[in-house]
């Protein structure tokens, strides 16, 4: 065990043999640390918070009381080999949330990037990699194997199903079921999701010039009414467009997928 001189434990947690924690850190009462878990430096736990498994916490992340991090996957292959969670810096992990570890089959690791904001209830599952200033509002579900692309909102209720993955920029309105892939900077709602447009709100918070937007709506009705199928669409922007947001889901479109494409109504 290696507790850090500058760091502060409660006489009520429990840092087990093993376990680091680094500079500036504060572990709550009746937290728990396991043994092969590293806290880098100012790193929160509220009381009740129960960090497991094989798991790096970057540095000045918090994470609230009653979640549980690093916890084995809720997969029936699993049968307890030793996987990671990597979770990065600044995120706030709030309470009840839960982040499994990864399994072999789905490469043995799950990630989180930076600057995330993980809202209560809500739950990673195995060997998902979320990117850097992704939103996960209460109570939604990534399934196993997701990929969250960077500035992504998922809104509460929602669940998106195992090998799905969502562009950058993309929202995901509350109480959707996401079963197919979401392409950069899209907009989903219903209770099956559908691919109802861009989301403009975001881009224009963004700063994303006005050029650019007008480039992505032309590309939406592209991709929407265009001919041929979505993937030939999806090459002929590539090889007409100047922006670099255009360009994203082009990238997005023909890249590795387990998953078909929400395409636009």
């Amino acid at each position: 065990m290696s507790i850090d001189p500058s760091a502060t434990v409660h006489p009520s947690a429990v840092v087990e043999p093993g376990a680091h924690v680094g500079p500036g850190c504060s572990v709550g009462p009746f937290c728990y640390v396991g043994k092969d878990v590293t806290l880098a430096e100012d790193v929160i736990l509220e009381s009740h918070a129960v960090v497991k498994g094989v798991t790096e916490i970057g540095a000045e992340t918090h994470i609230f009381s009653f979640a549980v991090i690093g916890e084995i996957p809720q997969d029936k292959k699993f049968e307890g080999e030793m996987t990671h969670l990597q979770i990065g810096k600044r995120n706030r992990i709030r309470e009840h949330v839960t982040i499994n570890t990864g399994t072999n089959g789905g490469g043995g690791l799950t990630r989180i990037g930076d600057d995330c904001l993980l809202m209560a209830g809500c739950h990673v599952a195995h060997d998902a990699i979320v990117h850097n200033r992704v939103i996960i509002v209460n109570s939604a579900a990534i399934a196993g194997h997701c990929i969250i692309e960077d500035d992504v909102i998922v809104g509460g209720l929602c669940g998106v199903h195992q090998f799905v993955r969502i562009g950058k920029g993309a929202i995901i309105g509350a109480v959707s079921m996401v079963t197919n892939d979401v392409i950069p900077y899209g907009l989903v709602q219903g209770p099956r999701g559908v691919l109802d447009g861009l989301n403009l709100v975001g881009l224009k918070r963004a700063g994303v010039a006005r050029s650019d937007i007008t480039a992505l709506r032309a590309a939406f009705q592209m991709l929407a009414q265009g001919e041929g199928a979505f993937q030939d669409r999806a090459k002929r922007l590539g090889e007409e467009t100047e922006s670099a947001y255009v360009k994203d889901i082009v990238r997005f479109v023909l890249g590795d997928s387990d998953r078909s494409f929400l395409t636009p109504g």
